[in-house]
């Protein structure tokens, strides 16, 4: 496992769970920010939450992090949060399945995030994650080098071909991917570079990602350690 990946300038770190810290462009990225054990974080340019579940859209870690420059993007349904629940920012963006937003040169478009067969209740078959509630799995372009964040989903068919640069995608199962479908994903999904997720800070096992790496030995995976304090 490595602390920090870095591709053609780009620098990615794993702050837990579906949390990610991207270094790109001199500007802070943050994706689902959540029980942050780093303090000495800098200051965020762009966070970006994939639903309003509080370990995605967490109050507590983005006011951490976001400060007079940040501008804060999520869909419909975390607006309630990012508008009235986080005290110094810049700006608010709505960010929905299928829209793109732009921020100095940096893209972020959006395609849905949901389940298809994992059940709050199993009798009426109630998904953790519908897909009428607009979840999203976001895609940043810089200059040309795209990153995946697949929020909380099972393997969908928006995720088919898709071709990304780099792909950040759930293992843990539960509320998302287990492994061996987080291992379909990946063949689905056809990244140059993919790297598992949806572990960590009491959610998952670590054990998960090397299962996940070593079940696809043709693809290039890498394994990130958790930033601690």
């Amino acid at each position: 496992m490595i602390n920090m990946f870095e591709y053609e300038g780009i620098k990615i770190h794993w702050l837990g769970h579906d949390a990610f810290w991207i270094e790109a462009k001199d500007k802070n990225i943050y994706l689902d920010p959540f029980k942050l054990g780093k303090t000495d974080l800098p200051s965020a340019d762009i966070i970006i939450t994939s639903h309003e579940h509080f370990d995605h859209c967490n109050a507590d870690a983005i006011n951490m992090i976001s400060g007079e420059n940040s501008v804060l993007i999520g869909p419909k349904i975390t607006q309630e949060i990012l508008n009235n629940q986080i005290t110094v920012k810049k700006e608010v963006k709505e960010l929905n399945p299928g829209e793109m937003v732009e921020i100095e040169g940096i893209k972020i478009k959006a395609i849905p995030a949901y389940n298809i067969h994992r059940f709050r209740d199993p009798e009426t078959k109630t998904p953790f994650h519908p897909k009428e509630s607009g979840h999203i799995g976001p895609i940043i372009d810089i200059d040309g080098i795209t990153i995946y964040h697949a929020g909380d989903a099972d393997l969908i068919n928006e995720m088919v071909d898709l071709q990304p640069t780099i792909a950040l995608i759930p293992v843990s199962g539960t509320y998302v991917m287990d492994v061996p479908e987080a291992v379909e994903a990946a063949k689905s999904i056809k990244a140059k570079i993919t790297i598992p997720m949806h572990v960590g800070r009491g959610i998952g096992d670590l054990s998960f990602l090397e299962d996940f790496k070593n079940s696809l030995p043709e693809f290039e995976i890498v394994l990130l350690e958790l930033e601690e304090d």
